[in-house]
């Protein structure tokens, strides 16, 4: 009798553990309008959790198997690693079929969306009232992360900065409204720690020109401007300088205090670089600056593979598939 109740303990465990496994889909295999996010299937099931966790429900309808912009928002915003990170972080994430019957066809009936329809976003509370407004027709990974930091400001939540990093790059992608410049220095590792610890810089680089050691800045015009950079510059030490064709970039000296530090081994956004290199030239803290799952794989360290300076996405899908 004990063997007995020992094995059907042990049964029922494997069964507690397999649907508790089956309540999400798997990232590594759903249908690509999905993306990478872990979503649940289950409307009640999401409610009960927003109640018990106090977080808002992240509800996306999109139409599975669907239409190309279907497949282009799976694989251009909701996979997105970062985007996946806050959603999956801040919210209940829940993905509801508009082309399916049964629960699925009663939410969305309950939402009043139509079916076959383009993929719509709605961020609702525990009671299933809209937070925000339903996102439909921008099919932009910055309309998500203008909903949700609007959703967690209401709620007076702090906004992670892996979060509030994204915004930034998200939004000087789609309105393209960079800008560069140059400044010249005794020490360009120097040059990189302080200037790109200044608010609107989105990117600084190591080099070289008419044999002096610069760095390229490139800001976004709407946080900073050339007159700032540059008062800051010369409070430093540093001087403007124009560009001419002698200009050229010094890889290896570039991110030099990230490229001694075990930052290296993990995947990162060149804005992320950028802060996390000042940060640890001032000697202060730059785990502030990774997201849950990248501050994981900086803790564990199992990758010894130079990283950071690759392309983010494919970097982020190695790490993620080991």
């Amino acid at each position: 009798m004990k063997k007995l109740h020992i094995v059907t303990t042990m049964l029922l465990s494997i069964t507690f553990f397999s649907l508790n496994a089956q309540e999400r889909t798997n990232p590594k295999n759903q249908d690509e309008e999905l993306g990478t996010v872990s979503w649940y299937r289950d409307y009640d099931q999401a409610v009960t959790l927003s109640a018990k966790q106090n977080k808002p429900i992240f509800i996306l309808f999109q139409e599975v198997p669907g239409c190309m912009t279907c497949r282009n928002y799976g694989h251009n915003v909701m996979s997105n690693p970062l985007l996946v990170e806050a959603i999956e972080n801040e919210f209940i994430p829940l993905a509801i079929f508009n082309n399916k019957g049964g629960k699925d066809r009663e939410i969305l009936k309950k939402y009043n969306e139509p079916t076959w329809n383009n993929p719509v976003v709605r961020i609702v509370n525990k009671n299933g009232e809209n937070l925000t407004n339903r996102i439909a027709g921008d099919y932009s990974a910055l309309a998500v992360y203008n909903a949700i930091t609007e959703v967690l400001k209401k709620q007076g939540k702090d906004i992670p900065k892996y979060i509030t990093l994204l915004g930034e790059e998200l939004k000087a992608k789609k309105y393209g409204t960079t800008q560069e410049t140059y400044y010249s220095m005794y020490c360009f590792w120097t040059g990189e720690k302080q200037l790109g610890s200044t608010a609107g810089v989105l990117n600084t680089e190591a080099g070289f020109m008419g044999g002096r050691e610069v760095v390229k800045v490139t800001y976004n015009p709407e946080i900073t401007n050339d007159k700032t950079l540059t008062s800051f510059a010369k409070q430093h030490k540093m001087a403007p300088i124009k560009k001419d064709n002698s200009y050229r970039v010094s890889a290896k000296d570039e991110d030099y205090y990230l490229q001694h530090s075990n930052y290296k081994y993990i995947p990162l956004t060149p804005l992320q670089r950028t802060k996390i290199n000042s940060a640890l030239g001032n000697r202060k803290s730059a785990t502030q600056y990774l997201s849950p799952k990248q501050l994981k794989w900086f803790n564990n360290q199992t990758n010894k593979k130079v990283i950071f300076a690759a392309d983010f996405q494919e970097a982020w899908n190695m790490m993620a598939a080991r």
